[in-house]
């Protein structure tokens, strides 16, 4: 196991003496960040409600994307037009591969994750080829998730690539749960919760299952030109996201409050996904050498990395 340890201190250091004081090595203190909605991503809605980017970076000008997939997120990385984004480790690495210049910067966070059907399906050996499955994009975590279970059950990882349908968590939701064409859906919180309290459908395989472990379901990426032209900022952004972890695990409660506001959802049930024993927010990485792995040995990825410098940050905590 290989790991880079955050230290604290010293990015409290680079915010105090850079951030808080002087502009950027690139003239400006502003940074363009990409957001999606879902559970996944509390730590960043935290770090808006609490404005802790405003506090670790004074001044700063900060510009929120709402986006659909990332897809949307690697196109508008390629048009300079964000700085930051958060997404699944499996599209980060198809970006790297196809020559982004990007990193990951931390880890956010761990959440449940499933294939669910219909209660008559028992299995993926009873998924035919007219059966479609809903998932986000092809090379979402979804989808690799749905080949490496196909690789351990079958011996052939793409067996369902024609299967698949691409549908926003909302969307494939509504066409599962509808009865329309589309048999499965892979999803996550809440989406995930939802379907499985409606009578009729049920899970048969889970995140972790098909990965064989825990991994990191989300994590946050910055451009090679954040990093090194406007450091400060850098140093703020990872600074923030740490700080909303550590709300959240040490707060459970108040963050649901924060939450149910921002997801407009009952506290309650906020704080159920909060809880659960699937959920995990974190700035380590979890997972990167195993999806890496398993994607070039199956075509999904062209190259590998030689070392975890080439995709991680230097600061960034991870493990596998």
């Amino acid at each position: 196991m290989k790991k880079f340890v955050i230290i604290l201190s010293m990015m409290a250091l680079l915010l105090t003496t850079g951030c808080a004081k002087t502009e950027t090595a690139g003239g400006e203190k502003t940074i363009r960040i990409a957001e999606q909605y879902g559970i996944a991503y509390a730590p960043v809605q935290i770090m808006k409600a609490q404005g802790l980017l405003e506090k670790n970076c004074p001044g700063i000008d900060i510009s929120w994307e709402q986006m659909s997939n990332t897809a949307a997120i690697r196109e508008a990385m390629v048009a300079d037009r964000l700085d930051a984004g958060f997404m699944a480790i499996p599209p980060f690495l198809i970006g790297w591969d196809n020559g982004m210049d990007w990193k990951i910067a931390t880890g956010l966070s761990s959440v449940p994750t499933g294939l669910v059907t219909k209660t008559s399906v028992s299995g993926l050996a009873e998924l035919g080829e007219n059966d479609r499955i809903a998932l986000p994009q092809p090379g979402s975590v979804q989808h690799i998730l749905l080949a490496m279970a196909c690789d351990r059950d079958f011996g052939n990882p793409q067996k369902l690539d024609n299967n698949l349908l691409t549908l926003s968590h909302p969307d494939g939701m509504n066409a599962l749960l509808s009865g329309s064409d589309v048999t499965a859906h892979f999803t996550s919180t809440p989406y995930l919760e939802k379907e499985l309290s409606t009578e009729g459908f049920h899970q048969i395989l889970s995140g972790n299952e098909a990965f064989g472990d825990e991994f990191s379901f989300i994590v946050g990426v910055t451009t090679k030109k954040l990093h090194d032209q406007n450091p400060q900022v850098y140093a703020a952004f990872n600074q923030s996201v740490a700080e909303a972890i550590t709300f959240i695990n040490d707060h459970p409660q108040e963050a649901a409050i924060i939450l149910s506001e921002a997801y407009e959802l009952p506290e309650a049930e906020v704080l159920a996904y909060l809880s659960a024993a699937d959920t995990k927010y974190s700035t380590t990485v979890k997972g990167l050498q195993t999806f890496s792995d398993f994607m070039l040995k199956t075509g999904y990825l062209k190259k590998s990395y030689e070392s975890p410098e080439a995709v991680v940050w230097e600061h960034t905590d991870y493990e596998d």
